[in-house]
């Protein structure tokens, strides 16, 4: 292990081990809660940026207050647009496979179909099967990087549509028919559609990162079959294995991802094991383009403005 590879800060003894060359590291020396100081906050939140997602083993003390709370911490707590928060929390969503709610077998950026989408992810590990359910991030800052001049260019022209409804049938062709009711009377129950671009700065750090993933509909400007085309040239520069770290998870682990840089993918093979997660999501800013232009909101029920 070389020293680059791990990192101790002197006074709360926090170390960092990176997990892979370009995203990914494990945090240990620390237990998550909602009264940690401002500076041990602010050490994860620099390992955070600077890792794109980070991890932690055996935080079996982490409960939902203490979730909330340590969300809290790193801004403010916002639920999701059309699932309910758990019962008793203010924004906790409960994933469980299950209830047909927890299998999220899509690359994806959460919630993109928002103007202001989350900055960070807080997931918690509740219960894991005994084989498969791993959880995949992919760095879509070092994706961008990777793009010929040309194709950068490109994708800073490019505008993209996303939205909660679509062909959920397309893109899961092996879910139940709980997952299908699901996705129709709960996540999709409400429509929501967002125009962001596909290059956006982030608001934190100033780098360029691709905003892609399958929420996307269409391109502006371009036609379905060309919109096709377009994702699927840039989204296999995201989702290249150098790009890529795949966490094995264990009950009471927790993964914190920045939602600006990254896009994740949950493994849907362990059967019908039960897997349950519970996340809490921090709120963003308004993407801002190369050239200066926000994102906006399409189209959104009525009863949120």
């Amino acid at each position: 292990m070389t020293v680059a590879a791990i990192a101790q800060t002197a006074d709360e003894g926090i170390r960092i081990r990176r997990l892979s060359g370009r995203i990914g590291a494990e945090i240990s020396n620390i237990k998550l809660s909602g009264n940690l100081s401002q500076a041990q906050v602010e050490e994860i939140r620099k390992a955070l940026l600077a890792n794109r997602v980070i991890f932690f083993r055996d935080q079996a003390q982490f409960d939902d207050e203490q979730q909330e709370r340590f969300s809290g911490m790193l801004g403010s707590l916002v639920p999701h647009p059309t699932e309910k928060a758990r019962l008793g929390t203010k924004g906790i969503l409960e994933l469980d496979a299950a209830a047909g709610n927890g299998k999220a077998d899509v690359w994806h950026t959460d919630v993109t179909f928002v103007d202001a989408y989350p900055r960070y992810s807080v997931l918690r590990a509740m219960r894991i099967p005994e084989y498969g359910g791993d959880t995949l991030w992919a760095n879509t800052v070092t994706a961008y990087h990777d793009l010929s001049p040309e194709l950068k260019a490109l994708a800073e022209s490019l505008w993209a549509v996303h939205s909660n409804k679509y062909d959920y049938a397309a893109q899961h062709p092996h879910a139940t028919a709980d997952e299908q009711g699901h996705y129709e009377k709960v996540f999709a129950s409400q429509v929501y559609e967002a125009q962001h671009p596909v290059v956006r700065i982030h608001p934190e750090t100033g780098e360029k990162s691709l905003v892609l993933g399958y929420f996307i509909q269409r391109f502006v400007g371009h036609n379905h079959i060309d919109s096709n085309l377009l994702f699927t040239l840039l989204q296999n520069h995201v989702i290249r294995m150098e790009n890529i770290v795949r966490w094995n998870w264990r009950a009471h682990d927790v993964a914190i991802w920045d939602n600006q840089a990254t896009q994740h993918y949950a493994l849907n093979d362990y059967d019908k094991q039960n897997r349950t997660m519970r996340r809490t999501t921090i709120g963003g800013e308004v993407p801002v383009s190369v050239d200066g232009r926000y994102s906006k909101t399409l189209k959104e029920p009525a009863k949120s403005r």
